[in-house]
């Protein structure tokens, strides 16, 4: 018997799909979506499935960005022959592979970690309020004058390095890691998303892609993984196109305090055993 129905996959994917690129913490909100359904959040099958699920949004990802993403591995390619064509597309193309080094090798030797004690709903709750106040302080000292054109490599390995606050404590946001990390280093809101959409590709789905043979070998089943997954991908893409929208005109405050509020009721339904841990 499958560990999880469709109809849960249909929650969950829109969960993934709606929390991956805010920065909010999709892993912290699948773990409570689970826990609020019953499904246990440690389970292989459970973890494999959140992961694969991702690969959804991340395609969303790629259909959206389609056009700089094509230029970019157009860039890329031209330059691995021709020293005139490393421009910044090379340059990022690179940056890009580069960047996803850290959290690879952190998430293979950190693996029992992250799928043991940080699993913990407990590490959710105190990283979403934590990731809060580093969220506040990057948006309200960064000076938000710079673009995406001016990126470096010391942006991009930072910014990629960033995911391993997110990949070791739950709840962080791999996204408000990176935006808060672009934004500590100057770049604009906008240009901060952006890199953080950018440099969150390698990473997710060669996560989920990992993540694929556990899933289906422990008994998350079929059906679930592509509806979840499909589901996810029609969510995130809507919530993608909000996104740039919301961080051109507006602060994160309000992520902020969504944040706060989601990881306060948190340590509530934890404390008063509505929710184990």
């Amino acid at each position: 018997m499958s560990a999880i129905s469709v109809g849960q996959a249909v929650v969950l994917g829109a969960v993934e799909g709606v929390t991956e690129f805010l920065p909010v913490s999709s892993t912290g909100h699948l773990k409570i979506t689970e826990g609020l359904m019953g499904i246990p959040v440690d389970d292989d099958a459970v973890v494999g499935f959140s992961a694969v699920i991702q690969v959804g949004a991340i395609a969303a990802v790629l259909v959206y960005f389609r056009k700089d993403i094509a230029r970019i591995v157009s860039a890329w390619l031209r330059g691995l022959t021709d020293t005139s064509e490393r421009h910044h597309d090379y340059k990022f193309g690179w940056w890009m592979i580069y960047a996803t080094i850290p959290i690879v090798v952190v998430g293979l030797a950190a693996k029992p970690l992250i799928q043991g004690p940080l699993a913990s709903l407990w590490v959710v709750a105190g990283s979403l309020i934590a990731g809060s106040g580093v969220m506040w302080a990057a948006d309200r000292t960064g000076r938000h004058k710079r673009g995406e054109d001016d990126t470096s490599l010391k942006d991009a390995m930072l910014v990629g390095g960033s995911q391993i606050l997110a990949l070791l404590f739950p709840g962080f946001s791999r996204s408000g890691a990176t935006m808060s990390t672009a934004l500590l280093l100057d770049l604009d809101r906008v240009a901060a998303t952006r890199l953080s959409f950018f440099l969150g590709i390698p990473a997710l789905t060669g996560a989920g892609l990992y993540e694929l043979k556990d899933a289906l070998g422990t008994g998350a089943g079929a059906a679930p993984l592509v509806v979840g997954t499909a589901v996810s991908f029609v969510v995130a893409y809507a919530s993608i196109a909000w996104l740039l929208r919301f961080v051109a005109k507006h602060s994160f405050n309000a992520f902020v305090i969504y944040r706060i509020v989601v990881g306060l009721l948190l340590f509530g339904l934890l404390a008063t055993g509505v929710l184990d841990s």
